[in-house]
């Protein structure tokens, strides 16, 4: 029996069942309020956990070359999962007749779990360690040296009341790490085996009334799947969707924009319409869409704005029917990067006259236009929006992958403090509420799928399941994100190996294209390309240009003369020729290096130079010098790609690699846990670097940053460059109140201002800068005294009550007896919270620390250290050091 006989069989039972707890709903997590019709429920809370570094319980996905014994391959039974997201009906999986041979034990309803731990989700198993260490660790340093690895299972109650009679349950997973397989009461429902995407699965069939289901998701993360570090386990948000058995079907909206104008915008809606009865023969229903103007800070409509014509359609059970209407707003708020104005379509269904809806269905969109000039580059209402962007990993540093709203919206802050405008999703779909602070906060967004399609780039990575899963992935990132009005591209593939196969990589190309195109055909999709050449297939199938590096030039200036690998001049001119249609921006460029406050000598008289043990590097230390003109083999400066961008006015901008460190991928240094490339440390702390690109990118801001910093005992009467960014094109430097020289920037060759001969005496050094003639900003730096004491500030003092996923990122500054940061502290600080609450995790943005992220002990890095704290309440944060004079700060919660 399902879902629906079983109620209407117990309802007695139900009557009786309905006065206990209801679905477990943990009040800090986001959650959609209730609509008329729809309950979306998080089930975040209430979890049991268990862990296994190897794969114990007989049963797999398929078969990969790490596994052992002889077990049971589910594939089959997961496969029929994706049939939603197959265009063609021929090419849709059938679930085997019979159920599989057996039932792992940790599936089983009857196991008591109660000695298992308890966790609350998003829930990453790794991110708590301990590190790997040493040479040839367990898992390798391009994944972080951390236990992603194993099987994990998390079980939990469910229940159902007499209010969910006739309805349809879904469980909705924002995303889990990975090859998810769902059992219900003993019963393999499905699963989804790629760890980013978003997925569905109905419950009806297996649900039974009262709160005795157990549902149990297995977790198999392999070692060796990824290139950076992915995270294990449940980490994003899980919920029950319980809708009437006729309702808007899942991501069943698409709102584009047409027309767009200051006086009017034509919209167009489509709403797909689903029965899943299995009683009924056909259901009339009729949907009405009523467009009202959003406010995502408070999460509230404002006025209605528009009303889409009201649609009759009769859907048949077990079948979905698409409606299609059309409506004019007048005086449309447009959504610009500066003017992020949104709106909110509330779909209604009605089956009778009674005006009862029996499902309402909302839609978070903004009304624009975007155009994709090849000369020009984007332009966004018919505004040019030069793409100031950088590439982002998923991580969220201490706190690993399990996504946070507050921490994700931190990085953007902080990106939007720099000039940063748009973000590449490097290199899979995010959490669905990144997208929504993206659309909130103003951002450009590519949204991007697969690092790897049949080639492979580690052994155990998507190319195992890229023939049988890549449409149903592509379909299903682009359905679920499409009404973004921040996303402005598609991308499905990033370096991949089929590059080099010629035309047949470039069919795969084209083939990926199309299944954007079917989904979404107001967005250009591309690849990115990285070792393929102008003029062969595989940049030609593409709709946009998207160059890994080649714009800039790859291994093309002489300190890169002597290294092996690709070689390029700057190649934008050349593709410009060749694909005159074609817009053409850069989705990786630079991949400087460096660690936060360290600066190594001597320092190269270049703008770009390949850190290497003996220029820029430290490999004992695990450092790379903070002058930031350091990179990767393949990479350039921040000078030498702004050159080369200023030099092709036709680009549309660019993607940095990368904005934030990220756990993983440690070039130089394999013996360290996290990169190099970010113009942020995995703390948050802005590298010298992120005053390059704010010159650049805010040449309004009247700014003057000066490294290194003026602490050098060890350095007296040594060369000791001083280098400054500015948005000035003038300036002169000052020691101990002597000037030793003006500097003036050459246009399109100048990217800082220099002085490489400054010989070290303890003071002030002080820049005086200027920007058409006229003074622009001063900064001064000094020689500082001894550690004496620990300064505490806090990014918000004030969290919001009822959020237990609200945090503070509270900053340790070392500090001198007269206040200033000690630039080359590495005192130890340990934490400690008075009151309702938690310090979560700590971090210095050192990469070569292996201190696991929850210690509560960590040393200051060039003088800093991070803690996040979570408070159900007032709570006092308490920071001690031996020989320091501690600190405390009061955190409210209201």
């Amino acid at each position: 029996m399902g879902l629906h006989t079983r109620l209407l069989a117990a309802l007695s039972v139900l009557l009786l069942s309905s006065q206990g707890p209801a679905i477990a709903e943990a009040s800090a997590i986001p959650h959609e309020p209730h609509t008329q019709g729809r309950e979306r429920i998080s089930i975040n809370s209430e979890w049991r956990f268990l862990r296994s570094e190897n794969n114990t319980d007989g049963i797999v996905y398929d078969i990969r070359n790490d596994t052992s014994g002889n077990p049971q391959v589910l594939k089959s039974w997961i496969l029929p999962s994706a049939n939603d997201f197959i265009k063609d009906p021929a090419g849709r999986h059938e679930r085997p007749a019979s159920d599989p041979s057996s039932i792992p034990s940790l599936a089983e309803k009857s196991l008591d779990d109660s000695a298992w731990e308890d966790v609350t989700l998003p829930h990453d198993w790794a991110i708590k360690g301990p590190f790997y260490t040493g040479d040839n660790p367990v898992v390798p340093g391009t994944m972080g040296r951390l236990p992603v690895h194993g099987v994990g299972w998390y079980r939990r109650k469910i229940s159902v009341s007499s209010a969910d009679e006739a309805k349809s349950i879904f469980l909705d997973i924002d995303g889990a790490q990975a090859y998810a397989m769902v059992w219900l009461n003993d019963k393999l429902v499905g699963g989804w085996p790629y760890g980013y995407n978003s997925f569905r699965l109905d419950l009806t069939p297996y649900l039974v009334p009262g709160d005795d289901n157990l549902l149990a998701i297995r977790i198999d993360n392999p070692n060796h799947s990824s290139r950076w570090y992915p995270g294990g386990g449940i980490y994003r948000n899980v919920w029950l969707t319980k809708v009437d058995s006729t309702h808007v079907g899942q991501w069943g909206t698409y709102i584009t924009s047409r027309s767009v104008s200051a006086e009017s915008a034509c919209l167009d809606l489509s709403v797909q319409i689903e029965n899943t009865a299995t009683t009924e023969s056909e259901r009339t229903v009729q949907a009405s869409t009523d467009v009202f103007l959003w406010d995502p800070k408070t999460g509230t409509k404002g006025h209605k704005v528009a009303s889409f014509p009201p649609v009759t359609v009769s859907v048949s059970a077990g079948d979905k029917q698409t409606v299609n209407s059309t409506v004019t707003v007048a005086k449309p708020q447009l959504w610009t990067p500066r003017n992020p104005s949104l709106y909110v379509a509330v779909t209604s269904l009605f089956s009778d006259s009674k005006g009862h809806p029996i499902d309402t269905y909302e839609t978070q969109f903004g009304i624009r236009s975007v155009t994709y000039d090849p000369n020009q580059g984007l332009l966004v209402n018919g505004e040019h929006v030069y793409v100031q962007g950088v590439n982002n990993h998923h991580d969220l540093g201490a706190l690993g992958a399990a996504f946070n709203v507050r921490a994700a919206e931190r990085q953007l802050e902080i990106l939007q403090e720099m000039g940063c405008n748009a973000i590449r999703m490097s290199h899979n779909p995010p959490a669905p509420e990144l997208l929504e602070l993206t659309d909130r906060m103003g951002f450009l967004v590519m949204d991007e799928v697969f690092d790897s399609w049949q080639k492979n780039k580690t052994p155990n990575d998507f190319h195992l399941i890229f023939d049988d899963w890549h449409e149903a992935d592509l379909r299903a990132m682009v359905r679920r994100d499409r009404n973004h009005p921040s996303i402005v591209a598609w991308s499905y593939g990033n370096e991949v190996g089929e590059q080099a196969s010629g035309q047949a990589g470039a069919d795969i190309s084209t083939s990926l294209r199309a299944i954007v195109a079917e989904e979404d055909p107001t967005r250009p999709s591309t690849a990115s390309v990285n070792s393929a050449m102008p003029g062969q297939p595989f940049p030609g199938a593409l709709e946009i240009i998207s160059l890994n590096y080649q714009g800039a030039g790859i291994r093309n200036t002489n300190p890169y003369s002597n290294l092996n690998g690709i070689r390029t001049q700057p190649l934008y001119p050349t593709y410009h020729s060749l694909y005159p249609d074609k817009m053409i921006w850069t989705s990786e460029s630079a991949s400087a290096l460096s660690t936060r406050g360290t600066y190594i000598f001597p320092v190269s008289s270049e703008i770009s130079a390949p850190v290497n043990d003996t220029s820029g590097g430290d490999p004992k230390a695990l450092q790379v010098s903070a002058y930031e003109l350091y990179t990767a083999g393949f990479g350039s400066s921040v000078d030498k790609v702004f050159g080369s961008q200023e030099a092709n006015p036709f680009v549309a901008g660019e993607f940095v690699w990368t904005g934030w460190d990220y756990i993983g991928e440690p070039t130089p240094y394999d013996l360290a846990r996290s990169s190099y490339s970010g113009i942020i440390d995995l703390a948050g702390f802005k590298k010298d670097r992120f005053y390059a690109y704010q010159s650049q990118w805010r040449p309004d801001l009247r700014m003057a940053h000066i490294l290194p910093h003026w602490t050098w005992p060890d350095r007296v009467g040594k060369v000791t460059p001083v280098h400054v960014f500015s948005a000035a094109d003038e300036a002169e430097l000052f020691l101990n109140g002597e000037s030793l020289g003006k500097k003036t920037k050459r246009p399109g060759i100048d990217y800082r201002f220099r002085w490489d001969d400054v010989v070290y005496q303890p003071g002030e050094l002080t820049v005086k800068t200027y920007k058409d003639g006229q003074p622009w900003a001063d900064k001064t730096v000094k020689t500082v005294g001894a550690a004496a004491g620990i300064r505490l500030t806090a990014d918000r003092a004030v969290l919001k009550a009822g959020d237990s996923t609200d945090l503070s990122f509270i900053t340790a500054e070392v500090i001198d007896s007269e206040g200033n940061v000690v630039p080359q502290a590495d005192n130890a600080i340990t934490f400690s919270l008075d009151g309702p609450g938690e310090v979560v995790a700590t971090d210095n943005g050192d990469p070569g620390s292996m201190v696991a992220f929850p210690s509560k002990e960590r040393k200051a890095y060039s003088g800093l250290a991070l803690a996040i704290v979570r408070a159900s309440g007032p709570v006092i944060l308490k920071a001690t050091g031996e020989g320091l004079a501690g600190s405390e700060l009061s955190i409210s919660v209201l």
